[in-house]
């Protein structure tokens, strides 16, 4: 009960210890290099099932230009994180929320290298509001939990890609994590921190969320600017405007009493990434790392309202997936769950 508690505090350490299958977890580095050139997302984890054959680690790369996805297993055996901080060992790799370690040798793929982290800007976690998810992160048994590491941060170091070396001396990176039973049936997921302003940072999903004998769209929009973390989500009491999704592109537009966003996420192409389900990691999703997220905030008063901030976020990871006719309909309504101000 106690190593319960505490890891609700500590979102982004490892949350399986002593866990039953099915379980997985998985945190998600992404790369840009100084350039911008070099875009790649790194995914580290682990996947338990109710199969013991099925158990294993794992680490994915996804090439944000090419659309590449590789996908190396490890025995779990091969698995080691430490408690009440991310700390992870997987074969030869190490992750950290200060950096990276590879040491990935395959037939489809050679990557080795370190990279440092500097500068994080973690999602802030209260006993209240302990990360992302708000006090939703306190119910248990849901089917997945989310957590941000670093909002931003600068990289450091190089890494060697089949004989070519990578710089990212001077790039930006971003972290987060997901961890539970499986993946959601829809979602919408977006990301960047590549505005014209340095120091920005967007985050934005929503999904369909069982409860109880039913389900409800759940929704978290992190904006970071200028040392203020704009939160829009269900436990905050924002809602929904407007939620359009075709091929595309997303719009998106929520308000709270105070604030109004407004989104557009423009789709491109890129690689099929392996997600967790019940029984295994055989569930591909479509996502990309070339992006653009136009965004535009307001302060509202009423029927008045101040823009304060508007930008286009480059290089931005964007999934939509799942039955996204029913996640819009449900977006559009106001039968989910009423928030409630942190």
């Amino acid at each position: 009960m106690i190593r319960s508690l505490r890891s609700v505090l500590k979102p982004a350490s490892y949350h399986g210890h002593n866990k039953r299958p099915p379980f997985f977890e998985g945190w998600y580095y992404k790369l840009v290099d100084a350039s911008e050139q070099m875009r790649y997302a790194v995914i580290p984890g682990v996947f338990l099932s109710d199969d013991p054959a099925e158990h294993h680690a794992f680490v994915q790369i996804l090439d944000g230009r090419t659309g590449q996805v590789t996908y190396h297993r490890f025995p779990p055996e091969e698995f080691w994180a430490a408690e009440g901080t991310l700390d992870l060992r997987i074969g030869n790799n190490r992750f950290t929320a200060e950096g990276l370690f590879l040491d990935i040798r395959s037939p489809e793929l050679m990557l080795n290298g370190e990279l440092h982290f500097s500068t994080p800007t973690p999602w802030p976690v209260t006993l209240a509001s302990p990360g992302i998810m708000g006090w939703y992160a306190w119910v248990p048994g849901m089917e997945c939990y989310h957590g941000v590491v670093s909002l931003d941060h600068e990289i450091q170091g190089e890494l060697v890609l089949n004989g070519q070396t990578l710089d990212f001396g001077g790039g930006r990176g971003y972290i987060e994590k997901d961890w539970g039973k499986s993946f959601p049936s829809a979602w919408i997921w977006f990301q960047t921190n590549h505005f014209e302003q340095p120091g920005i940072s967007l985050t934005a999903s929503v999904a369909i969320i069982p409860w109880v004998r039913s389900s409800f769209p759940g929704f978290i929009v992190g904006l970071w600017r200028g040392g203020v973390l704009y939160r829009f989500a269900t436990y905050t009491g924002a809602r929904i405007e407007r939620l359009d999704i075709d091929d595309e592109q997303v719009i998106w537009a929520l308000r709270d009493r105070r604030y109004r966003l407004e989104m557009r996420a423009m789709q491109s192409a890129g690689g099929l990434l392996h997600a967790p389900t019940p029984v295994d990691m055989g569930r591909r999703i479509a996502e990309t790392l070339s992006a653009e997220v136009e965004v535009a905030l307001y302060q509202v008063d009423g029927d008045a309202s101040q823009l304060l901030f508007e930008g286009t976020g480059r290089h931005a990871g964007l999934e939509a997936v799942g039955d996204l006719s029913r996640l819009r309909a449900m977006g559009a309504s106001r039968s989910w769950p009423s928030g409630r101000e942190i």
